[in-house]
């Protein structure tokens, strides 16, 4: 479903000339939840946003389904993928209720029936309708987030890219999300690809992960493998030791590596 070869993206020019990905390459599979989990500017949200099409100057390889992405953002790349951004705060319009959040990339795209729509998702996401006549700062942020997935589901496609989605939120909130995505991905056999730095929710959502570092993906992986201890590099084995206890060594380890 998204096959990624040779990615490859800089910013800059001359001296100030920066690549942050080198060369990254992932098959995920229809239907399947992968992630890619690393440090804080490793590259993982990078990727995401090429495939997002917020980013156009990559060089490499992109496709969706078989079929190559230009450099360029169009209306039919939009109803196959969407993103739902780390702040669910920062990616929705604050003047702006639900319903028009939820309505407007129907008028975008000509869809009609959007009452239907609206009302079916906020159901599916678990708010009430009456939600359609609120606006973002009246919502928790657990409930900005069922928001920004509904937007992200409004157009049916079949692919969500997952910038950390539960990092922003509170713990007791974090598990209602992800149970909510477990759910949506199974009614809908939707494909996920997921950024996040916490191995835990790695271990519960997917089903492999990609490791990386530096912009560059160091190694690939079942989560069944990672689970069982059976990473190939040192700092994959670091990300692990890391996630099941911390110490004030470990995180100078870490920063240091």
């Amino acid at each position: 479903m998204i096959d990624v070869k040779n990615l490859n993206l800089s910013f800059g020019e001359g001296e100030r000339h920066t690549q942050v990905l080198h060369d990254v390459s992932l098959h995920v599979q229809a239907g399947e939840i992968y992630g890619l989990v690393g440090e804080s500017g490793s590259g993982k949200t990078t990727v995401l946003k090429c495939l997002a099409g917020l980013f156009t100057h990559w060089q490499g390889e992109l496709k969706i389904d078989g079929q190559r992405l230009d450099h360029k953002l169009t209306k039919s790349r939009c109803r196959q993928v969407q993103m739902v951004f780390q702040d669910p705060y920062g990616s929705l319009h604050p003047r702006h209720t639900i319903g028009d959040i939820l309505e407007e990339p129907l008028q975008i795209h000509g869809i009609k029936d959007s009452d239907r729509r609206i009302y079916q998702l906020l159901d599916r996401v678990g708010l009430s309708r009456l939600f359609r006549e609120r606006y973002p700062h009246q919502l928790s942020g657990g409930q900005r987030q069922r928001v920004a997935i509904a937007r992200a589901l409004i157009l049916e496609p079949q692919i969500l890219l997952l910038d950390e989605p539960t990092s922003a939120l509170d713990v007791s909130v974090q598990a209602e999300i992800l149970n909510l995505l477990v759910e949506l991905q199974r009614e809908s056999d939707l494909t996920y690809l997921m950024v996040t730095h916490d191995l835990g929710v790695i271990a519960h959502l997917c089903q492999k992960v990609a490791v990386m570092q530096y912009g560059k993906i160091l190694e690939t992986l079942t989560v069944d493998a990672l689970v069982n201890n059976q990473a190939q590099t040192a700092y994959t084995q670091m990300l692990l030791n890391a996630s099941q206890h911390y110490s004030r060594e470990m995180a100078r380890e870490v920063a240091e590596y």
